[in-house]
């Protein structure tokens, strides 16, 4: 169905979600836990920045990315001189793009799975003599894992849909850069390139309902998702 040159763009894509997936998902399980948890005035301005992405175009993402990343930004310059190692035009930085866009919806959803967790039996853990590191590993983290489950397959299916801050950050470049959706947009721009798009666009598709499906089966398990339901019923 696709010639060995699109595989190798749907192949890409599959790594670069991986690598935005591993990235961004212990992140995501930071602040999700700190913005449900945390009782301290500065809350309200760091759930405004986590949500930035969601809000501003990802062409400007993008070029944030750049100023703070490329050769010359404070830390990509950073790193260039100290390591040599650059993120721009590269494929971690393709990752790095896409782990940023996809951030907000994995803190989001895991915020809500904490949410639904009981704090009365974290509050039971503690007077049993649990610490807070103790309380969050034994107690809340697996009530909440099918909602960080679902946070990451939700994020990995749109990691393979990101572009603009993509494009913008790592480029265009086959085999390095260039994901399903870059790969996409190339086709639309040759002529008689509608077919190969449209073959490309049912791979996506596909696996975009693949995550969403299994993001909702996982949401389904979660302790206040069982209990809004049982009341559905009663009522």
């Amino acid at each position: 169905m696709l010639a060995p040159e699109q595989w190798v763009a749907v192949r890409l894509s599959l790594y670069v979600a991986l690598l935005a997936l591993a990235g961004a998902l212990p992140v995501a399980l930071l602040l999700g836990w700190v913005l449900s948890r945390g009782r301290w005035a500065g809350r309200p301005l760091l759930d405004m920045l986590v949500h930035l992405p969601m809000v501003l175009p990802p062409v400007v993402t993008g070029w944030l990315l750049l100023l703070l990343f490329g050769l010359q930004g404070p830390v990509g310059g950073l790193l260039w001189r100290g390591f040599g190692a650059r993120l721009v035009f590269t494929t971690a930085g393709a990752a790095l793009a896409t782990g940023v866009m996809t951030l907000p919806l994995m803190v989001r959803t895991i915020r809500l799975a904490f949410d639904a967790v009981d704090p009365g039996l974290e509050q039971a853990a503690a007077s049993l003599g649990a610490g807070r590191l103790d309380r969050f590993l034994t107690v809340t983290l697996p009530l909440a894992a099918p909602g960080v489950l679902a946070a990451a397959s939700v994020g990995y299916a749109a990691s393979l849909g990101e572009f603009g801050a993509v494009i913008v950050f790592a480029g265009d470049i086959p085999g390095r850069t260039q994901t399903l959706p870059l790969a996409i947009y190339q086709a639309l721009q040759l002529p008689g390139g509608e077919a190969v798009a449209a073959r490309l666009a049912l791979v996506s598709l596909t696996l975009a309902l693949a995550g969403l499906a299994v993001s909702e089966l996982l949401l389904r398990r979660l302790p206040g998702r069982r209990r809004a339901a049982g009341n559905g019923v009663a009522r």
